[in-house]
């Protein structure tokens, strides 16, 4: 039998009470209530979480079942309790914050998947209208390599996903072309309805000269560097989507940096462990490819505006803009 859920359902106001009882100040009980009931106390308790006291350094040791229990990294365990002065205003005005730099961010990553859409439907348009369907134009490992669980290859597997975008979208210009021309569709014309994810994918199985050729236009030289950007922002703009989380957001699959020189602005993150685990890497990353694709964009401006002017004062919970990965001198930078 597996262990059932051991925490009870609360009221609101039992939600409201647990905080105040763990340390929480809450200086407007009814707006505290209201955003309870509106915003969930799950979702608001990613924002608060960094409000909570922590243990010394220590080891803890982790157990799977049948299995001897190891070490884990040196570590702070959260506690129940909060730090002094934490107080329910504090995390709204973080999560508002949080919520201002999702849009902000999904604003930039829209651009971008437009101009992708451009680059990898023309890119592949040369070789053939329906390149995408031609395992012989992509690279082995995408077209012709088996995955061992599926038995079938990336490229069978993206197909898929492809043939559902067509199947239910809505767009008159699909049904137009269908009813025209029939399928399949050419490259340029079905590009359309494909998502920052299916691009992504589609260009990571590209050949490494087509990759290259696209990554050059934004000043990257190796396209599987590039290739890494994209997987890491389709990433960045799943959790904006889908409403999570952003600010100290713990990146794992962290892209691959590309030689100073090529990406200038990237350079503090080359030897620091610290900031390439952070969005912020991320949005420098977006500012480089917005630089091209409208280098008269005013996004950079807006960002550091919203860094500078919304991040909520939080020094005394010992929070501030290092959770997010900024540099020493990321204001003094090329916005």
């Amino acid at each position: 039998m597996t262990r059932g859920y051991p925490k009870p359902w609360l009221s609101y106001q039992g939600q409201l009470d647990l905080l105040l009882a763990r340390g929480m100040t809450a200086t407007d009980p009814p707006k505290a209530l209201e955003y309870l009931e509106r915003v969930g106390y799950y979702r608001l308790s990613g924002y608060w979480f960094a409000f909570r006291e922590r243990t010394e350094l220590c080891c803890p040791l982790l157990q799977y079942k049948n299995q001897k229990p190891t070490k884990t990294k040196p570590t702070r365990i959260p506690l129940d309790t909060f730090k002094p002065g934490a107080t329910f205003q504090n995390a709204i005005d973080l999560y508002v914050f949080d919520k201002k730099l999702r849009l902000l961010t999904l604003d930039a990553l829209e651009r971008i998947e437009i101009a992708l859409r451009v680059d990898i439907s023309h890119t592949l348009g040369k070789h053939d209208k329906f390149a995408y369907l031609k395992p012989d134009l992509f690279h082995e490992s995408f077209s012709i390599q088996l995955d061992a669980k599926t038995g079938l290859t990336k490229h069978h597997a993206w197909i898929g996903k492809h043939a559902a975008l067509i199947n239910r979208s809505n767009e008159d210009f699909i049904r137009h072309n269908k009813e025209k021309y029939g399928l399949p569709l050419p490259v340029w014309v079905v590009c359309e309805v494909w998502d920052f994810g299916t691009l992504s994918t589609l260009y990571s199985g590209m050949t490494e000269g087509d990759q290259d050729a696209i990554s050059e236009a934004y000043g990257i030289s190796n396209g599987r560097t590039f290739a890494s950007w994209l997987r890491s922002l389709n990433y960045l703009r799943n959790v904006c989507a889908h409403h999570s989380r952003l600010w100290n957001r713990n990146i794992v699959d962290q892209p691959k940096l590309p030689p100073v020189e090529q990406a200038p602005s990237l350079s503090a993150f080359h030897d620091d462990v610290h900031r390439r685990a952070r969005p912020f890497m991320l949005l420098c990353i977006t500012q480089h490819l917005m630089h091209v694709i409208n280098p008269s964009s005013s996004w950079g401006r807006r960002l550091k505006a919203l860094l500078e002017k919304d991040f909520p004062d939080l020094h005394h919970l010992d929070l501030n803009l290092e959770g997010m990965g900024v540099d020493h001198n990321w204001q003094d930078r090329s916005w």
